[in-house]
């Protein structure tokens, strides 16, 4: 029977691998997700969980020895944030080359210099091609459901790639939330056990990560973008399945209010919960916006994003990182390109906000909406990046 716990994101990440019967976690702390891997240690050392807890010295080798382990055949889970993703760049590419489906927490985190500690998504946004699957969360019971959701995506034998969850660094990660948690055999049923078809052992000898020169290496990396892209098939089943189990109904893109609103948000994150509220109040202004919020990022849900939007005229894309030097922001090309070949032509603008944990407010985020709304009757838009609650 389910029960409504009540914990922080951190906290609810760690629950949610406990629950999964991981079999190696590999980790070096780093605020805001430390929370997380000590959770996961108090598990092993009550020995709540038969878990290999491997304390290593850098991000970058907490990523070399997930990997190492994943090889084995082994569950594997860890968490990270900021310069520590940063850190673990390098091994990212290697995990996803290699078809290790590793799960990883991101308490999203603004990068150095200069040093600041709390969200935005750059640590994310600057790997964002590094060949995983990227989830993004609202609150702390959608960091516990995809957690769970992640490791069977991550294991099917038709995607095997790594997926990281991505949660707001402290708006989410020590925030204290209800959610509802399964129980341990409701989860343990859920996910499985691991089936590798490939794995190391001694006296069983296959090659891991050899040289591939010119003549193999785009085969290789073309099939590892066709799992990518499949992969939204999988997640899609892997959601529907999970609604039979917790009744809660999970897609590639979160919808709010779109049935017959004329503008929308487009935002990743916690932030979607300030545009629902601002949007309920809107609407009882006479205003039909609503909010459309990707859980998935990577593959980019390019059908579920147009079917989201197939009945809106203007959209405002919010995103909490820069592309330095770039004509837009990350997710404003995603959306860009995405409407663009399938021949739609809406009024699109683009917006920085929140950068370095800089809340914004409900009359900011009204102001954007409007901004939206209005655009639906003019003929041309403002094309330029816009920066939100900067002062001078």
């Amino acid at each position: 029977m389910a029960k409504t716990i009540g914990l922080s994101g951190d906290q609810a990440a760690a629950y949610a691998a406990k629950q999964c019967d991981v079999d190696v976690v590999a980790a070096y702390p780093i605020t805001p997700q430390t929370i997380i891997v000590e959770e996961y240690s108090n598990y092993v050392a009550d020995g709540e969980v038969d878990t290999e807890f491997i304390c290593v010295e850098s991000e970058h080798s907490a990523m070399s020895a997930c990997i190492g382990a994943s090889l084995t055949g082994a569950r594997v889970f860890t968490a990270t944030a900021s310069q520590g993703l940063a850190l673990m760049h390098e091994m990212l590419y290697i995990a996803s080359g290699l078809r290790c489906p590793i799960v990883m927490c991101v308490a999203n985190r603004a990068l150095s210099a200069p040093l600041n500690i709390h969200c935005d998504h750059s640590d994310m946004m600057g790997s964002r091609d590094c060949g995983w699957i990227q989830v993004f969360v609202e609150n702390a019971q959608e960091v516990y459901d995809w957690v769970i959701q992640s490791f069977r995506i991550a294991e099917d034998e038709d995607v095997l790639l790594p997926v990281a969850v991505n949660l707001d660094g402290f708006t989410l990660s020590h925030a204290l939330e209800d959610f509802i948690a399964l129980e341990d055999a409701e989860v343990r049923d859920f996910v499985g056990v691991r089936k590798p078809k490939h794995w190391l052992a001694p006296g069983k000898a296959i090659t891991v990560g050899a040289a591939v020169l010119p003549d193999y290496y785009m085969e290789i990396k073309h099939q590892q973008e066709d799992a990518l892209q499949r992969s939204i098939t999988k997640i899609g089943k892997v959601n529907e399945l999970f609604e039979k189990v917790s009744g809660r109904r999970y897609k590639a893109v979160d919808t709010y209010g779109l049935d017959d609103a004329e503008a929308a948000v487009v935002c990743l994150g916690s932030t979607a919960g300030t545009a629902k509220v601002v949007s309920d109040a809107l609407r009882e202004k006479g205003y039909n916006v609503g909010v459309v919020k990707p859980w998935v990022y990577r593959p980019f849900p390019v059908e579920e994003f147009l079917d989201s939007v197939k009945n809106v005229k203007s959209l405002a894309v919010l995103e909490r990182t820069i592309s330095f030097g770039a004509p837009n922001e990350p997710l404003f090309n995603d959306v860009l390109a995405t409407l663009y070949k399938a021949g739609r032509q809406l009024k699109i603008f683009n917006a920085v906000y929140g950068l370095g944990g800089r809340d914004i407010s409900p009359h900011e985020m009204e102001t954007l909406m409007m901004e939206a709304y209005r655009n639906v009757e003019v003929e041309e838009i403002d094309k330029r990046v816009r920066f939100i609650g900067v002062r001078g």
